[in-house]
């Protein structure tokens, strides 16, 4: 997985059909503060499928599946300072998506 700096394209550019994956790791003070249910939000509303979890090293786990350009505002909004508790990194991957989701969860 590679740290994401933030690209800055948002949603502003043209949407991209390409379908992708998002296996993200976000570490800092992010459990029991709400962020799996805000990021579920964030999530949803992008009209993502996929799921975020809590681990036992107190990071959170998340899979996100959906059009490029709508991943990538979500990558950038969990960068961004915006979120629920404190994120100190996110390591992310992306890959070709798996279709094996329908919606979205919290675990």
């Amino acid at each position: 997985m590679a740290r994401h700096a933030g690209s800055g394209s948002g949603s502003a550019g043209p949407p991209d059909a390409e379908t992708v994956r998002l296996d993200a790791r976000v570490y800092g003070m992010v459990q029991g503060v709400g962020f799996r249910y805000w990021t579920m939000g964030k999530a949803e509303e992008l009209g993502l499928t996929g799921e975020v979890r809590n681990l036992n090293d107190g990071s959170v786990a998340l899979v996100a599946e959906g059009p490029k350009w709508k991943v990538h505002e979500l990558r950038e909004w969990l960068n961004s300072g915006g979120t629920p508790g404190r994120v100190e990194r996110v390591e992310d991957a992306l890959s070709p998506a798996e279709g094996n989701y329908r919606g979205f969860s919290a675990r």
